[in-house]
């Protein structure tokens, strides 16, 4: 779905009302719904579960109003505090305010910082705490009696978990920066649509887990009424990967995938790069590595073929690999070429990579790890009108090809891709937290998918090879929307991860053989018969 700025949601909003007769009650009830919902779900066994909503006088505190409803039903203990005079509410969420009142008898109103002093201990107590002070519409500096608030929230000692209302209060939806102070989510529960800024300014250190919940808008709205090039991966992005096969299709028909990787000591990343890439369903693998690391890959991983490098002393690939065509006879055939996992930063190894890369043909090449530090500090010499390549820097990686420090990297992270895929003519994944996908005519997808376990070694191999896989088995038409998916369904399986060994415990291999289990997921998305 396209990623909206706060004007085109409220036009969504108004046209939801309007052509699709959904009256914006109905709008509220079902995003305050949809935020205890995802509260339920996420923390189970709500029943006692003490619960401070903060609200404010305008929408989002009527979404707050409504949750609190909700999560009154469900058994938790909700205690609501508005920063307003009640009467000061209007429409819809001063129709929820008097819902409240009526089902529970009790609303806490807090006027002053001097009234708000009392509170400010009670809820180091709660076990969870929804911030629905100021929403998308906010507009100016947090001062006063919001800022208190907002502090008293980021410094509760209880660090029992945040959720925000659609946004966290304070972060300004277009531009992501922070206006005085801003609410530090854990989970950020977004409705119809994710927001320009949070991809933007100082947005990453403040959203925590991005949510999207529908609310009743038509999706076809979202696609009118949105103008920008930014694009959230979810399933129906990729509805065109869930068809079927063809009964009579054989491995030809999906796809030969090259992957150049591993060195003595490093056989590991060659290894998860190919067995990643079968598991994504190419229909041939096969892995160039130096000579002496080949019967380790080979041995692991039976499907796949192998092709001999010549090594360096040291165990790397040697430029004596590109003499008489050797290179150039194992590049025939094939559909995709995945480069730089495990290759090592040896110099002539890196020669080796900058020559590749120089002279790229007709075959996308997929450019990681050892192959990015190849270019660092000569990131202009990825350039190349001919042929296609995709960079995949980690942000520590992306520091040395700009030359910047990481955190300048992690600062502007959206801008920072869009304007390297345009400088270096190819499409840039920019990893980590909401990875970001960015081509050079400048459509971006942010990812869904994906969580803190997956930063450990070897996750960065198996997108590697899932991305190789996907584009040799669909080609290069819309490209970007062919490596979002790789992005979304490498994410996809990292969960699937989490959620069978929790953060710590999670290694590389454990997404690989996610895979399967990932895709499944994603055709019952896609309702795929």
């Amino acid at each position: 779905m396209k990623v909206l700025t706060a004007a085109e949601m409220r036009e969504v909003d108004r046209l939801t009302t309007e052509r699709a007769g959904i009256r914006s009650a109905v709008l509220m009830e079902h995003a305050g719904g949809s935020v205890a919902q995802f509260i339920r779900q996420r923390f189970p066994n709500l029943e006692g579960r003490l619960i401070f909503v903060l609200c404010g006088k305008g929408n989002n505190g009527g979404d707050g109003f409504v949750a609190a409803l909700q999560l009154l039903g469900m058994g938790a203990r909700p205690e609501v505090i508005l920063f307003a005079d009640p009467n000061e509410l209007k429409g819809d969420a001063a129709d929820n305010l008097r819902r409240w009142e009526n089902a529970s008898g009790e609303l806490h109103v807090v006027r002053s910082s001097a009234e708000w002093s009392k509170w400010k201990s009670q809820i180091a107590e709660c076990d969870i705490l929804v911030d629905a002070l100021l929403g998308t519409g906010a507009h100016g500096a947090v001062e006063g009696l919001w800022r208190d608030a907002i502090e008293s929230v980021n410094g509760r000692e209880s660090r029992c978990p945040a959720v925000a209302v659609d946004i966290p209060s304070g972060l300004h939806a277009d531009s992501g920066e922070v206006q005085g102070a801003a609410v530090e989510a854990d989970y950020t529960v977004t409705f119809t649509a994710p927001k320009v800024g949070m991809f933007q300014g100082e947005a990453q250190r403040y959203l925590g887990e991005l949510v999207v919940r529908d609310i009743g808008s038509p999706a076809e709205l979202i696609e009118e009424v949105g103008h920008g090039n930014l694009r959230w991966s979810e399933p129906g992005e990729f509805g065109q990967f869930a068809k079927r096969r063809k009964a009579e299709g054989n491995k030809g028909d999906y796809g030969h995938a090259l992957i150049v990787a591993g060195s003595v000591g490093k056989s590991g990343a060659a290894v998860l790069a190919s067995w990643s890439a079968l598991r994504t369903g190419a229909g041939l693998v096969t892995v160039a590595t130096p000579e002496p690391v080949l019967p380790i890959v080979a041995a692991h991983t039976p499907e796949i073929m192998t092709e001999p490098l010549v090594a360096t002393e040291s165990g790397s690939v040697s430029l004596r690999s590109l003499e008489y065509g050797k290179f150039e006879a194992i590049l025939k055939g094939k559909r995709a070429l995945g480069m730089g996992p495990g290759l090592t930063t040896q110099d002539e190894t890196q020669q080796f990579i900058r020559k590749i890369v120089g002279k790229r043909n007709s075959i996308p090449l997929v450019l990681d790890a050892d192959g990015l530090n190849a270019f660092a500090g000569r990131a202009g010499e990825l350039k190349n009108a001919e042929g296609l390549i995709a960079v995949t820097p980690h942000p520590g990686e992306m520091a040395r090809l700009t030359g910047l420090k990481t955190s300048e990297v992690q600062a502007r992270r959206l801008r920072l891709a869009l304007e390297s895929a345009a400088a270096w003519n190819a499409c840039v994944i920019l990893k980590g937290h909401n990875t970001i996908v960015a081509a050079p005519d400048g459509k971006a997808f942010i990812n869904s998918t994906g969580n803190p376990g997956m930063g450990t070694g070897g996750t960065g191999d198996v997108l590697t090879g899932m991305l190789s896989a996907l584009t040799a088995q669909f080609g290069t038409e819309n490209w970007e929307r062919v490596l979002a998916f790789g992005v979304y369904l490498h994410g996809l399986a990292g969960d699937m991860s989490y959620a069978d060994f929790d953060e710590a415990p999670l290694m590389a291999g454990d997404l690989v053989r996610a895979i399967p289990r990932a895709y499944q997921q994603f055709y019952a998305a896609c309702s795929r018969a």
